[in-house]
């Protein structure tokens, strides 16, 4: 594949986009987390309860600014804002970058992705609505004809949620408790109806690999490790989904 002046233009618009949408990913995570609805309710400082104005609301540059904090009462403004904010737009420019106008559609694919992974790591949690999303979203870009074919995202579907469940299920039934969040053969499924089920092995490892490498740098660093962590797995599952899609179109398979 090659690019050029238009893999910019097209990286640039959908990073833009990125970023806006980490903004709504973002309070989406925060407000789920508190219970509340991200669609009811303008944005309001957490420590002074100010609604914030405009020019304090622009992606990643008003945080830049700000130096995260509130302009008013100069309380710390919560970094995952920031953080996703960024993600979202690397997201949306890599999307762009690889896929060009049609890159919607992996841009999609991660910033949902995003959602699911940082609900994950903050509360272990993968909610019913976003997966089946995810998996909703992946069967409709299947038929509307984007790469992989539908037959081979319907089998991903199936084999990613059969894996996971039967691991999850054995597990249980050799060691008597329960080794495996209930959300995570879910995404996968999801993610194989993205992908199909030729990536799947390498998302699966991908995840492991990641995994592997927290566990090495955390005990390097002193922390403590031990076997019945919980580990979010479906954050694992989507830090290597996102970018194997990316490779995938990257390389045209």
């Amino acid at each position: 594949m090659t690019f050029g002046a238009a893999s910019v233009t097209w990286a640039a618009i959908y990073g833009l986009a990125g970023a806006l949408a980490g903004s709504f990913v973002a309070a989406l995570v925060l407000r789920w987390l508190d219970d509340r609805s991200v669609l009811r309710g303008r944005s309001a400082c957490d420590g002074c309860g100010k609604t914030l104005r405009v020019w304090e609301l622009v992606p990643i540059v008003s945080a830049l600014a700000l130096r995260g904090r509130c302009a008013r009462c100069g309380a710390r403004i919560d970094p995952v804002h920031r953080r996703i904010e960024l993600l979202g737009a690397l997201v949306g420019l890599s999307a762009g970058w690889v896929a060009g106008p049609e890159g919607w559609t992996g841009a999609l694919f991660g910033w949902t992705l995003l959602a699911l992974g940082a609900l994950d790591a903050l509360a272990l949690w993968l909610p019913d609505r976003l997966t089946a999303w995810l998996a909703v979203s992946g069967l409709a870009t299947g038929a509307l004809g984007f790469a992989p074919l539908l037959g081979d995202r319907i089998v991903g579907g199936m084999a990613g949620f059969g894996l996971l469940w039967a691991i999850a299920t054995g597990y249980r039934h050799i060691r008597g408790r329960e080794g495996m969040g209930g959300g995570d053969p879910k995404l996968f499924g999801a993610i194989g109806l993205w992908l199909g089920w030729p990536m799947l092995p390498g998302v699966l490892l991908a995840a492991c690999v990641v995994g592997l490498g927290y566990v090495l740098v955390r005990r390097m660093s002193g922390g403590r490790v031990a076997a019945d962590d919980m580990v979010p797995l479906g954050l694992l599952l989507a830090v290597a989904a996102y970018p194997c899609w990316v490779l995938m179109i990257a390389s045209g398979a």
